[in-house]
């Protein structure tokens, strides 16, 4: 039975977060920054699954936190989204730059 090496999972998981710390710091589009934060946190579930199938003494731990982090992520989605729309039905943009001052 061959299994894929924990060096594969660390290896997706730092693609994925290079991805979206480059995303969310370079772009100034606000639902793309959200996809990028949601990129990140979605590299970190990697990481707590791998480590919890491949760590010193496997466990259902890294699994349990990852379920938090993806309950987080959702509410987080959620919630920007929400900002987003209101932001935008007041100023008619996605831009980040438009939202620098929150003054009408």
């Amino acid at each position: 039975m061959s299994s894929i090496p924990l060096s594969a999972f660390l290896v997706l998981a730092l693609i994925l977060f290079c991805i979206g710390l480059y995303g969310a710091l370079t772009k100034r589009n606000t639902v793309i920054v959200l996809i990028s934060i949601e990129l990140m946190l979605n590299a970190a579930n990697i990481n707590l699954v791998a480590f919890s199938k491949y760590g010193v003494v496997p466990d259902i731990t890294g699994q349990v936190f990852s379920l938090f982090t993806i309950t987080i992520a959702a509410a987080e989605a959620a919630v920007g989204l929400a900002i987003l729309f209101a932001l935008y039905r007041n100023r008619r943009s996605v831009n980040i730059d438009d939202y620098h001052s929150m003054k009408h």
